[in-house]
């Protein structure tokens, strides 16, 4: 049993946290009191299904605060998960966060192995140790998907280290044991810091891509009035194209892409592509083209419905949804959003209807990214590029 600190308590740091504390004494440290009183109570403050049932249902040695002291003075591994956004001025993620935390760290327990799993710039690790003098601090990239963080550490995909020392098998051991699936089934790979790193912003920026394509194929079906689902249903017969990833959107959202493929896009500041920057663009475009789409129709008032990103999720950081909304208002155009998980009355200005049949009668157009029985009724006051039914 080892004494580990995760700071943060969203999609990552809370997953890790629940995981390991199954056989790991685990302290989780965050600044919001409120997040810190629900985890103690043994409820979720995220929607997650598993972290639900597992701090409700589970014998875990957890334990959140807000006292870095109490947290970090006896802690053999702290794991860093805050969240590092991207800046729009400085074209790179700001991990004043992540520096602040290490910080704290080596002046209270300066012998602790520091995991850093925010996903941070390209070389960020190396020159931290660098900078601060230390070989203490290593980077692990997170593969989590939002709403289903905690089944995707109990059943990895693979899990990477960004450092060859013991301690990074020590801690890649941990993750291993405290997981459901098969050890055997389960690949590690350790790698130096840098490589790490590259290797999240590239995979992102890949499954971008991949949402950006299938966006695009479904921008030219609809130009022209063609099946979108038919070609899309025969391209995935291929088995090197397959059928993840391929179901139509508003665009690329959340925590990760669209920060994840602007910071790999400034690493490339003096690299020659092509790709990675149409990635980028991408995405402005097909909000572009939805919201054309809408405001082509004349509506009055054009519903929103749900902000967020992906069923079972409360987060709507960054969803596509949002960047087609400011459009349409640009136009003039009035908004009504229905977001059972807001509790404002208004967001960025549009009234927030809590009742859904006054949000669908309001409503002479409802957006969705993805379709919901709720709106089964309405169908054909429903604007979705949604083909599968699903994320």
């Amino acid at each position: 049993m080892k004494n580990i600190t995760v700071v943060g308590t969203g999609y990552v740091g809370l997953s890790l946290s629940v995981l390991l504390a199954q056989y790991n004494k685990v302290t989780a440290l965050d600044i919001n009191e409120e997040r810190i009183n629900l985890i103690n109570s043994k409820l979720s403050p995220i929607s997650d299904v598993e972290i639900e049932t597992f701090l409700a249902q589970k014998s875990l040695n957890l334990t959140a605060t807000t006292d870095k002291l109490l947290a970090y003075k006896s802690a053999e591994f702290v794991a860093v998960a805050t969240p590092t956004d991207y800046d729009t001025v400085t074209k790179k993620f700001n991990t004043a966060s992540v520096e602040s935390v290490v910080i704290d760290v080596l002046a209270i327990n300066p012998n602790a192995t520091i995991i850093i799993k925010s996903t941070i710039p390209v070389g960020f690790t190396r020159a931290l140790n660098e900078k601060l003098g230390v070989d203490n601090i290593m980077f692990s990239p997170e593969f989590l998907r939002e709403g289903r963080a905690l089944w995707d550490n109990l059943y990895p995909s693979r899990i990477i280290v960004g450092s060859q020392s013991k301690k990074a098998k020590i801690f890649a051991k941990l993750l291993v044991e405290s997981a459901e699936k098969n050890a055997d089934d389960i690949t590690v790979l350790f790698t130096d810091s840098t490589e790490a790193e590259a290797v999240k912003l590239f995979s992102n920026t890949y499954l971008a891509m991949r949402v950006a394509y299938f966006n695009e194929l479904d921008t030219y079906c609809e130009t022209y009035d063609l099946n979108a689902k038919q070609i899309i249903d025969g391209m995935g017969l291929d088995p090197r194209i397959g059928s993840d990833y391929n179901n139509p959107s508003f665009g690329y959202g959340g925590y990760c892409l669209p920060k994840d493929t602007k910071q790999l896009l400034a690493n490339y500041k003096n690299v020659p592509n092509n790709i990675i920057t149409a990635i980028v663009d991408a995405n402005s475009t097909r909000k572009d083209f939805i919201a054309d789409s809408i405001i082509k129709r004349n509506p009055k008032v054009v519903g929103i419905y749900r902000l967020v990103m992906k069923q079972g999720s409360d987060n709507f950081r960054a969803s596509a949804i949002q960047g087609v909304m400011e459009r349409i208002k640009a136009k003039g155009i009035e908004i009504v959003i229905y977001e059972p998980s807001l509790k404002e009355e208004r967001f960025f200005n549009s009234e927030v209807i809590i009742d859904l049949s006054d949000f669908k009668k309001l409503s002479n157009i409802i957006i969705t990214n993805r379709m919901n029985i709720e709106l089964k009724d309405v169908e054909e006051k429903v604007y979705t590029r949604d083909l599968y039914g699903g994320d």
